[in-house]
């Protein structure tokens, strides 16, 4: 049996983002034949329809490819004003352009880390919206939703010192997993 491929997609870009904290933390909970690639979209324009007419930026085709070939997304960001980040929703909006765009059908799990008691709920509802309009196969559950994040996780390593977030990420991991086989079967 292979390996199955997945991507991963922060919505910070700092190092230190407890976000990217809690998408390693998916990377060390997948179960046995399941691999996590962190993509980096630092590089990614503002959308614009001009430069969109003249063909996508490399750095767009390039990872809508990766996107395509991979098995499943997982996507960690933060919330910012009550909703999703700017960058990681222009990476959206790029990659969602179009007939070939790489969602449709991608099997996808949301989890979000806050140093607030909400865990980043309000960025998954608008998250979820944004997905579905794509025809991503969102995973429903279970949620994830880090509350208090910043008392979870080791600020030198960076690593998860919160056994119960280990065990919630670890169940989403595993769902995902059945999830991918799921999606695969309804695609035929």
């Amino acid at each position: 049996m292979s390996t199955l491929d997945i991507v991963g997609l922060c919505g910070s870009l700092r190092a230190a983002s407890i976000n990217r904290m809690a998408l390693r933390l998916a990377g060390e909970c997948m179960p046995q034949g399941m691999a996590l690639d962190i993509l980096d979209w630092r590089d990614v324009p503002v959308f614009d329809g001009d430069v969109f007419a003249q063909g996508l930026p490399p750095v767009v085709h390039a990872l809508r490819e990766r996107i395509r070939r991979a098995d499943a997304v997982v996507i960690a960001t933060p919330e910012y004003n009550f909703s999703i980040p700017g960058g990681i929703k222009n990476v959206l909006d790029w990659l969602s352009r179009g007939e070939d765009q790489p969602w449709a059908l991608k099997p996808v799990a949301i989890l979000t880390a806050s140093p607030g008691p909400v865990g980043g709920a309000r960025v998954q509802y608008d998250l979820r919206k944004v997905m579905l309009f794509l025809n991503a196969m969102v995973l429903t559950k279970p949620e994830v939703f880090i509350g208090m994040a910043a008392g979870k996780f080791d600020a030198g390593s960076g690593k998860c010192t919160d056994e119960t977030t280990r065990k919630f990420v670890t169940d989403q991991m595993a769902a995902l997993q059945r999830w991918i086989g799921a999606v695969g079967r309804m695609k035929g």
